[in-house]
């Protein structure tokens, strides 16, 4: 059995160290190292989470929780320790320093002894599934006592990633890159087998064993599972229609919806639903649950499509309404009847038995259109297959004439490609440019906005590495109500203060227009946004859905041209 020090001995070499191929090496060496029953559970550490993206287990753990625990582990006050927090800006530096600070007459505290119990990884996922499955009254109470025992059993260097797993921020930049590649290195498989078992089962944990346990082999028998959703498909911008049609030729336009996207899993009498995010929606949408179970005639299928809020004249509400729906977990059937959904599916990924990811669009269609019944709740989207330019401005024009956001232009010969934004679906809205970023910081606003966050930091995605990388600061397109929204959503998130800036967990994004790209030494990514306004809240979509570093490069380059 591996011992948690010595997987934070390696994650402290890797933070040290700056080149992805030696990162991958250290990674690589990681998953060499430990047990078939270890390789899941360290795969997800690594990348800083607990439990796979698409399980319904979370930790659960706010930093207020991390907070009280720790206060109790070290015998500071809750001021004292935030007052560490906002001097190291790191909470796993602000666990060293607290824990540090214990007085040597603390009988409770037993962390920096010589010679403390080893803990071993196991110990460690088991404290904390057992902090995820804390729920109801007393919930905080157990959190934190177990987050206690970890504290109180651990070594100096352990404390720090103990703290850093809690909120799920491991801040040693391995991302999915670097893991998909220390996968390969450390059992010898090639690079495209692992890319292809994670893009089917949105698992790296069941990847790492799966490649260990039975090789190549094993890796190309990895398949799609109903009741675990895989990643959606994602489309890039195209300036124009004819820019499309002349990439792609023949087309199948579609409307894009203004609605939020919905994963169907149905299998016999079993429907459960999934939001962008692969968050289980089921119980917040029950009329959708009972519609699919009359119009989806195949025994089991995985469905891909968009749930769109509808008012009382057939128009789609605003994007919030429907997030209303998503969340809703008490008083749901009060917010069915104020806020009717309708569900429009464009593709289908898998049914009766059989994977469907690979086969061309047009033929997966085939499939959609003779497994949907008739009903007033479901739908499957007209589509139009073409490359007449006419034709597809006409059904533009259609689609933002009853209120949505613009059309969908794909590749009908195109396989569907789980979690991979490319030139074979196109989207084509009549909006200023618009990038989504993630949210990593902010500010205490002034006078009447004192008690709300107001200016809100953002940053783009580096997916070799994971971090997250600035490009500036947002403040304009927020109403004072928004304010209050938005600063009770961050709360949980804020990881440290100074003064008035706040750094927060990065875990909301914001779709953001702007005017332009600027070159800009003053933040991570080497770019700013000039005049950037909040278009919405993205809190549907997942980090890895943030915009990239590579885009906005693109970006950059195509506006200088």
């Amino acid at each position: 059995m591996t011992s948690f020090r010595e997987f934070c001995r390696i994650c402290k070499i890797i933070e040290e160290t700056a080149g992805s191929l030696d990162m991958t090496g250290l990674v690589s060496e990681l998953f060499s190292l430990v047990t078939s029953e270890e390789l899941p559970i360290v795969t997800h550490f690594v990348m800083g989470e607990v439990f796979p993206a698409w399980t319904d287990k979370e930790v659960g753990l706010g930093t207020g929780i991390l907070i009280n625990a720790l206060s109790r582990s070290s015998g500071l006050s809750i001021k004292e320790i935030e007052d560490i927090v906002r001097e190291t800006g790191d909470i796993g530096k602000t666990t060293v320093k607290a824990l540090g600070k214990v007085s040597k007459g603390q009988v409770t505290f037993s962390s920096f002894l010589d010679s403390p119990a080893e803990l071993s990884i196991m110990e460690v996922f088991e404290r904390f599934r057992d902090i995820a499955h804390a729920t109801g009254k007393g919930s905080q109470t157990s959190k934190i006592k177990h987050l206690q025992y970890l504290f109180n059993s651990a070594s100096v260097e352990e404390v720090s990633y103990i703290a850093r797993l809690a909120i799920e921020d491991m801040r040693i930049g391995v991302g999915e890159g670097i893991v998909r590649d220390a996968i390969a290195k450390a059992f010898n498989v090639p690079v495209a087998s692992v890319e292809r078992g994670y893009m089917l089962t949105n698992d790296m944990g069941l990847v790492a064993v799966t490649a260990k346990e039975g090789g190549n082999e094993a890796l190309l028998n990895l398949g799609l599972q109903v009741g675990r959703p895989i990643k959606l498909m994602l489309a890039q911008v195209t300036p124009d229609i004819e820019t499309a049609i002349r990439e792609l030729g023949v087309v199948a336009a579609e409307w894009k919806f203004d609605g939020a996207r919905v994963q169907i899993h149905k299998k016999g009498d079993t429907v459960t639903l999934y939001s962008r995010r692969l968050e289980n929606i089921t119980g917040s949408l029950p009329d959708i649950v009972s519609a699919v179970k009359t119009a989806v005639k195949a025994d089991s299928a995985i469905l891909d499509g968009e749930a769109v809020a509808i008012d009382e004249d057939g128009r789609p509400k605003p994007f919030q309404e429907i997030l209303k729906r998503f969340r809703r977990k008490y008083d749901v059937q009060n917010k069915v009847r104020h806020i009717p959904l309708t569900l429009n599916l464009f593709d289908i990924m898998y049914l009766n038995g059989d994977s469907l990811i690979e086969l061309p669009l047009q033929k997966r269609r085939e499939f959609l259109v003779s497994s949907i019944g008739d009903s007033d709740l479901v739908h499957v989207d007209n589509q139009l297959i073409t490359s007449d330019i006419s034709q597809i401005n006409c059904m533009y024009e259609q689609a933002l004439q009853a209120g949505h956001e613009g059309i969908m232009i794909k590749n009908p010969g195109s396989p569907y490609s789980p979690g991979k934004r490319g030139k074979n679906w196109l989207k084509k809205k009549p909006v200023m440019e618009t990038l989504d970023l993630v949210v990593i910081g902010a500010e205490w606003g002034y006078g009447r906005r004192t008690s709300f966050l107001g200016s809100f930091a953002l940053a783009c995605h580096d997916p070799e590495t994971g971090r997250f990388l600035s490009v500036g600061k947002v403040a304009t397109g927020i109403s004072d109500e928004q304010l209050a929204e938005l600063t009770e959503l961050f709360r949980e998130h804020i990881i440290s203060e100074s003064g008035t800036s706040v750094e927060i967990r990065p875990h909301i994004l914001f779709e953001v227009a702007f005017e332009e790209i600027q070159k800009s030494t003053n933040y991570g990514s080497g770019y700013a946004l000039r005049f950037p306004r909040l278009v919405r809240v993205r809190d549907d979509k997942s980090l890895e859905e943030a915009d990239t570093l590579e885009r906005l490069e693109d970006m950059y380059r195509t506006q200088r041209k």
